[in-house]
């Protein structure tokens, strides 16, 4: 029988000088409460408390008020907010409060569920507003707050590091966000749409999700994605994405296909139905068949293929590369514009 060493064998622990000089946290703890309240400081005026009122129908031709509530920042002094979509999707009325007991009637600017970000505007001039960082200069281990009211507590901080990076979230809409920060500073229900903050008071992030019950796995949304995404809604009230017209699903390739037809790729997009006088349609596409690039850049599943539908493909011939059978074809797809619908 093999000798066996236990973790717990004190005999087998050498023994250390004891330090003769007491251990003082103090400065460095100093240094992290400063860090964090100067940060809040700097952020917690313009953060607001959203509450919304929508008409929710209980049955056939009976309708009530329904009431929620949720966060967001101003980002501009003029009185444009950030918050999420879930927060203020089909609202009939919203309030904003700040931490001073102002409050404001709010209206929708823009909505995009597919990101789940929204912007709502207050009529105030001259307001504080958070200044927006850039979430491409983040790293996992960096200081992170964030604000917000969990709950209705408002006005509440909680502090952590940044857990990761670069992670990817299903919206409500079913579509992919991406450039999602995951942290655990600790998110509750009434923290969406409030600010992820860095220790220098700038915004990183625009927090969005939780996973229930698991303690310390939050998400917020990358701030680079929120500014673009925020900037064509005040632009256009919407975002604009392009639409072929199919219903599909990730298809794993075989190791023959892939070999037969020489491809790299381990997945594409299978096609199950295709609309009627739609893009894809009109280009000849028909289900079975198997979308493996797009201007010869790999789809490699659904959500390449929704990555791929970009406004900038809005009435723009695109190559797309089609497996049909034992067939390679290249099929010409004008994609329009999306109208109010998943890919």
């Amino acid at each position: 029988m093999p000798d066996i060493t236990w973790l717990n064998d004190f005999a087998s622990v050498p023994s250390f000088p004891e330090s003769s000089a007491p251990l003082n946290d103090a400065p460095l703890l100093d240094a992290y409460s400063q860090a964090v309240t100067s940060a809040v400081e700097k952020v917690a005026p313009a953060v607001v408390f959203i509450e919304v009122t929508q008409r929710v129908r209980r049955g056939p031709g009976a309708e009530r008020d329904a009431h929620g509530s949720g966060s967001g920042f101003v980002f501009t002094p003029d009185g444009f907010i950030l918050t999420n979509s879930h927060v203020v999707h089909g609202a009939s009325k919203i309030a904003v409060s700040f931490a001073d007991g102002r409050r404001f009637d709010a209206r929708i600017v823009g909505d995009d569920p597919a990101s789940d970000l929204a912007v709502i505007r207050i009529d105030a001039p001259g307001l504080a507003h958070a200044r927006l960082g850039d979430s491409k200069l983040i790293r996992p281990g960096q200081l992170a707050i964030a604000l917000g009211n969990p709950y209705g507590f408002q006005h509440t901080v909680t502090a952590g590091v940044v857990s990761a990076l670069g992670r990817t979230l299903r919206s409500r809409s079913g579509r992919l966000m991406d450039d999602i920060i995951q942290t655990d500073a600790a998110l509750n229900p009434g923290n969406s749409g409030g600010p992820l903050v860095a220790s220098n008071g700038s915004v990183i992030g625009v927090n969005t999700a939780t996973i229930m019950p698991a303690q310390g796995l939050c998400f917020a949304i990358g701030i680079n994605t929120a500014k673009f995404v925020a900037a064509a809604l005040i632009r256009d009230g919407r975002i604009r994405r392009s639409y072929i017209g199919l219903v599909g699903q990730t298809q794993p390739l075989s190791r023959a296909m892939r070999r037969y037809h020489s491809l790299e790729q381990e997945a594409g997009v299978l096609v199950i139905s295709v609309e009627p006088n739609s893009p894809a349609e009109r280009a000849g596409l028909r289900p079975r068949d198997l979308l493996i690039t797009c201007e010869n850049q790999p789809i490699t599943g659904v959500d390449d293929l929704q990555r791929t539908l970009t406004e900038s493909r809005i009435n723009r011939r695109s190559q797309f590369t089609v497996i049909r059978a034992t067939q390679k074809l290249t099929l010409e797809v004008v994609p329009e514009e999306a109208k109010e619908r998943v890919q």
